[in-house]
């Protein structure tokens, strides 16, 4: 499933640790927003890493499902790649 997440983050030393913790799952296509090509445990990995990491009451994380049809209707103006316009291969 392919999921957008933005975050907003408070601490310039967890906001860096979540940056570099999301870029295993995605493509960071803006300042703080990445998006993933992953499946329901790797969804589970990152609302987990988020519950342990961040502080609730001062960070957000938002995490949009983005279902295939609509993926297609994703229109980017200037500069950018889609994730699903990606070649990969996983190992």
């Amino acid at each position: 499933m392919i999921v957008l997440i933005t975050y907003d983050i408070t601490s310039p030393k967890r906001l860096r640790k979540t940056h570099d913790f999301l870029k295993d799952f995605g493509l960071n296509t803006q300042k703080s927003v990445f998006e993933c090509d992953i499946d329901n445990e790797g969804l589970k990995v990152i609302r987990t890493y988020c519950k342990e990491n961040l502080e609730m009451s001062s960070d957000s994380v938002r995490i949009y499902k983005i279902c295939a049809r609509c993926i297609n209707k994703v229109v980017i103006s200037g500069q950018g790649l889609k994730v699903t316009q990606l070649d990969y291969t996983v190992l």
